[in-house]
Order: structure tokens, then C-alpha cells, then sequence
């Protein structure tokens, strides 16, 4: 059946209920309620079907504590030590739930600063060049354009093909001037994940470094960073991690420390004052956190990491990516055009669903299920994060369709 006379079909069955799913999805037991144990934690869940953390994450009542208790202590001028003590231990969680080791990890205030920490720490050439490719964010489009009309280094970027940019497609762009490889380690377009083991291995054979935007990766599944063979990755704190703006992990492999130096200085950098006026600054990634940081979301993000940790990385994504693979299988039964790749480990799926889109917004809005609608409200991406189960995607499913 093509996919206009499966809509024609599913418009007039839409009334007898949910006929065009796969099967598991008609009924939903309470065991499937809640398999992490977690929605109590989110009170989002009792407002609307959210399902749009791949835009923002709500903040878990852990997270949201710790601020209000950072917040008592500062209204009230106690405890001022706990604030450099929540620095620290966000860093030690973080590497530890990251595989990295405290002294590879900086907290900045926003993914990009870390990409453009990178950017001007190389020693960049006319002729040289930078490899990304379609799928990345419209950050880095906008910090390489820049790059190459200041200073002449060329754009190469690699055309994606159904959703997927394989490493193989990058191989075909990168040669002995490539200086740097860059890729949204998952991304934000369709939730492409992207193997970049594979792809540190084709960065350095070239002598080029590999440096991932993490905000759509960090949260969701186990890694480690040194495994991985990243040079470096910046996060947030505002999507999967479920803790607040403002606090962005920026990973540094322990041997570019010495060579990648700050693009700005401050008294956060120095390590030790010295005779009149002069100071021995920092060697390890701190030294990238040049000033005061923004302390309650530092505050919310490490008693996120630690939130985390509790759930467990592993059983966040087996829980995550299999309710991300059964809505993709029900979206195809509905005959819409799925951007995501199948069999991808992300909880983000993209389609375009074909509905004239006011018609979708005004009903998504009365059914208060949030998604993000992009590319002119053509496009929906969903998020499936840890505190959605199957009646949330049931609810979607649903509603769509009884409108394709």
C-alpha cells in the first residue's frame, strides 16, 4: 500500500481506535507505567505528555531541591563553602560517570564556548581546513563561517544522505590540511548518533583533532570519553541531564592541556598568587573557568549527575531508545516520511508528518503533548527521555492518527 492510500485508509479507521499500530502498543499494563521508577520525580508528567526534551528537559525535583537549598543558604548568607565544593564534586561526578579523569573537565556556561575555546587554540593556516557535515547545529556553521572568511581556512561540509553520515562520507572531505573533524555527537536535526571511535581513528590518521558537541548526547546512554577517542566535547545541563542552562561540561583529553590555552583570563584562572602582581595560572581544564560561574546551576547540575547515577546510564537507555524504536515503527505505519535512521541508539525521532501544521499545533496544544515542530512546522522531532513510558507514545500515535 503506498503511503497516500495507507493516510486515505487510516482516515476513515481512525474512529475504531488505534487498528494502524503495531500491536504492542494497543494496550499499556502498569508495569509499563513507570518502568524506572523516576515520573515521581518529574512533576511535568502530571501536566502534559512531554516529549520534548530534546529541545529542554525539565529540571527533576532532585535538581530543583538542591537550588532551592543553594538559594536558602545565599538569602541567608550561609554555608558560602558548600558553592566551591558543588564545583568540585560536579566535576568529579561527571568524570566518573563520563570516563574522564577531574583535571580533563571544565565547567563553562554554554556548549559553544567550548567549541570556540578549540577554535582559537589552533594555530590555524591559510589552506587548511575544517570537516563537518549537515546534520550538525547552526552554532558551528556560523563559528566556521567565520573562520574561513577571517582567516581563510575552507569549509568542507559533508552532505548527509537518508538521515545517516557515515564515516565513510567524511573520509571522502579529509585529507592532510584538515586540521579539525567536528560532528554533533548526536543530532539535534533527527538524533543521528554519530561512531565516533571511528571517527577519532580517521581525524588522527590525518593529524586532525575530533571534537563532538555533546548536548544531545550526555544523559541518555553509558560512555567513556577516553574509549571513545575524542579529542574534545562540550554538553549542557539543560537536556538529558534534566538539571538547568548555564553549566556546560567542556571535555579537554589530558594531552592538549598543555597546548590549549583559554580564549579569555580571569582571577578563576590563577592557580597561585605571585610577588608584585604576577601569577602562576592553572594547567588543568580548569583554567577554562575564567570567572565566577553561575553557582545554582552548577548546584543543579551536580546533584543531577548524581540523580543519574542512581537511575543508572545503562538502564536509561535501554529504557529510552526501545520506546524511541517503537514509536519510529509506529510512525511508519502511518505512512509519514521518517527523517531518523532505523536501528539508530538515540531517543530522538524526526519526521515529516505531512499535516497542515496550524491544524497540528492547535491539536497538539488542546492535547497538551509537547514536541518540537521545526523547518516551518514540516518536521517533528520527539524526545523520549527517561520518565516517558508507552502511554505517552500511545497518546501520540494516537492523535496523529486521526489526522493523516
Amino acid at each position: 500500500m503506498s503511503a497516500v492510500d495507507r493516510r486515505a485508509f487510516l482516515k476513515t479507521t481512525a474512529a475504531v481506535g488505534l487498528a494502524s499500530l503495531p500491536t504492542r502498543h494497543g494496550l499499556t499494563s502498569p508495569a509499563d507505567d513507570d518502568p524506572l521508577g523516576v515520573r515521581a520525580n518529574f512533576p511535568v508528567t502530571r501536566e502534559q505528555t512531554y516529549l520534548n526534551s530534546a529541545s529542554v528537559g525539565p529540571m527533576s525535583k532532585t535538581a530543583r531541591d538542591a537550588v532551592v537549598r543553594y538559594a536558602d543558604d545565599k538569602m541567608l548568607q550561609q554555608n558560602g563553602g558548600r558553592r566551591g565544593k558543588a564545583r568540585t564534586d560536579a566535576r568529579i561526578r561527571f568524570g566518573s560517570l563520563f570516563g574522564a579523569d577531574e583535571e580533563e573537565i571544565g565547567l563553562l556556561y554554554t556548549t559553544s564556548d567550548g567549541e570556540n575555546v578549540v577554535v582559537h587554540a589552533i594555530d590555524w593556516k591559510k589552506g587548511d581546513n575544517v570537516v563537518l557535515d549537515e546534520l550538525h547545529f547552526t552554532t558551528s556553521f556560523v563559528i566556521y563561517r567565520e573562520l574561513e572568511r577571517q582567516r581563510g581556512v575552507e569549509l568542507r561540509i559533508v552532505p548527509e544522505k537518508d538521515g545517516r553520515v557515515p564515516v565513510e562520507a567524511f573520509e571522502a572531505h579529509t585529507d592532510k590540511r584538515t586540521r579539525l573533524l567536528t560532528v554533533a555527537w548526536v543530532s539535534n536535526r533527527n538524533g543521528y548518533r554519530y561512531d565516533l571511535p571511528a571517527l577519532a581513528k580517521l581525524a588522527h590518521a590525518n593529524g586532525a583533532y575530533l571534537y563532538a558537541d555533546a548536548v544531545q548526547a550526555f544523559g541518555y546512554f553509558p560512555t567513556n570519553l577516553h574509549d571513545e577517542g575524542v579529542d574534545f566535547a562540550c554538553g549542557n545541563g539543560y537536556k538529558w541531564l534534566f538539571a538547568d542552562f548555564g553549566c556546560a561540561p567542556f571535555y579537554v583529553r589530558k594531552e592538549h592541556l598543555d597546548w590549549v590555552q583559554s580564549d579569555r583570563f580571569g582571577h578563576g584562572s590563577v592557580a597561585e598568587n605571585l610577588p608584585d602582581l604576577h601569577f602562576r595560572l592553572k594547567t588543568s581544564a580548569q583554567k577554562f573557568e575564567y570567572a565566577t560561574p553561575a553557582y545554582a546551576s552548577v548546584v543543579a547540575m551536580d546533584a543531577a549527575l548524581g540523580y543519574l547515577e542512581k537511575i543508572g546510564l545503562a538502564r536509561i537507555e535501554k529504557h529510552t531508545i526501545g520506546l524511541a524504536a517503537e514509536l519510529r515503527e509506529g510512525i511508519q505505519k502511518l505512512g509519514c516520511d521518517v527523517f531518523t535512521p532505523p536501528n539508530n541508539a538515540s531517543p530522538i525521532v524526526s519526521f515529516h508528518h505531512g499535516i497542515d501544521v496550524k491544524r497540528l499545533r492547535d491539536r497538539l496544544k488542546k492535547e497538551s503533548i509537547a514536541v518540537t515542530l521545526r523547518e516551518s512546522g514540516l518536521l517533528m522531532r520527539v524526545g523520549v527521555a527517561m520518565f516517558n513510558n508507552r502511554s505517552d507514545i500511545d497518546r501520540l500515535l494516537g492523535l496523529l492518527s486521526k489526522m493523516v
